[in-house]
């Protein structure tokens, strides 16, 4: 795969299996975090002074197609965060020049902070030295004129956190008594979920493929029964656990059931996850952040090695905007977030 090397774009210099032919992700590079902010594990962070929560100061870099990065849009939607932080959307077709800027294509944007055409341009300016994959998201910061950081785990946490002061939707993703047990949850599905689609889609001999999508369709029958009585993943309203299971969930029919080969079965067949599934995208704001038309372009003509001759599949043919009737298993109010 392509990344940057030493500032320079190479076409040869990312491997994303290893000699087992299992799929293994690069880990983010840039790690700040943004002064305010509740780190999840504060080992890992940096808390750097230059960087403070305000309004109109920084700025996301998108896909509407990444998983990763559709986490930020979610939150930001939740959160009543669209006047404070801008975006900028890039391209679904990721080619080999990478993540691109094609303002005349529908739902995408210009560079609107740079006037770039490439989103490596990006990551350039703020390392000329950079050496990493170009991924999104990525929170820039206009004062400092840098990324602050790329890892969409982090990135939610700083919009619930740090830019709390500029929430107007009244919602809490990451309630006090129950910060832990997002953390742990958020930890639980990364992995044999979040990750797991991938581990089996990227798979390049069968024994991988198999333990990946083994392991993946045991943790979805987990959080199936999990779900059962309990209305979101950690008590009764959303958390950022739920966005970060939802921007997979949201997927997996269209995307990862056909083109990564996770076809045990469709999530629509799931006796919870699938009402659980509409319950999410019904939150006041959401369904706008899923733009499923980039989604499929992005996995079916990104990944020749997977999908050789880029033809985008049909269907399925699912209603996310069905009666979940997920509300009876909490009184949590989905009006509360339109004040």
């Amino acid at each position: 795969m392509n990344m940057l090397v030493n500032g320079e774009w190479r076409t040869d210099a990312y491997q994303t299996t290893d000699k087992t032919g299992s799929f293994n992700r690069q880990q983010t590079t840039f790690r700040n975090w943004i002064v305010g902010s509740d780190p999840a594990d504060k080992s890992d962070a940096t808390i750097d002074n230059r960087f403070e929560a305000e309004s109109g100061r920084y700025h996301l870099y998108v896909s509407y197609a990444c998983p990763w990065a559709h986490r930020t849009l979610v939150a930001r939607k939740l959160l009543g965060l669209e006047d404070t932080i801008s975006v900028s959307v890039v391209d679904p077709y990721r080619g080999e020049d990478g993540w691109q800027f094609t303002p005349e294509k529908e739902g995408c944007t210009e560079d609107h902070i740079h006037g770039a055409d490439y989103l490596r341009e990006i990551y350039v300016k703020a390392d000329p030295e950079a050496t990493c994959r170009v991924t999104v998201p990525v929170l820039w910061d206009k004062k400092e004129e840098t990324i602050v950081n790329n890892e969409s785990r982090e990135i939610l946490r700083m919009l619930t956190t740090a830019f709390e002061p500029y929430h107007t939707r009244d919602i809490d993703l990451l309630p006090d008594e129950q910060k832990d047990r997002v953390d742990e949850v958020i930890t639980e599905i990364y992995e044999p979920i979040n990750n797991g689609v991938y581990k089996a889609g990227f798979a390049r001999r069968q024994k991988p493929y198999d333990k990946a999508v083994t392991k993946l369709f045991d943790e979805l029958d987990r959080w199936d029964e999990h779900l059962g009585d309990q209305r979101f993943l950690v008590g009764d309203s959303p958390t950022e656990a739920d966005i970060c299971m939802f921007t997979t969930l949201i997927r997996f029919d269209h995307v990862y059931h056909t083109h990564f080969m996770c076809n045990k079965q469709y999530i629509h067949q799931y006796d919870s996850l699938w009402p659980y599934l509409r319950d999410v995208y019904q939150l006041p704001g959401v369904a706008s952040t899923v733009q499923m038309d980039h989604i499929k372009e992005h996995y079916y003509t990104t990944h020749p090695d997977v999908t050789p001759h880029g033809i985008i599949a049909h269907g399925p043919d699912i209603d996310f905007e069905a009666d979940h009737q997920r509300d009876k298993l909490s009184d949590w109010d989905l009006a509360i977030a339109e004040q």
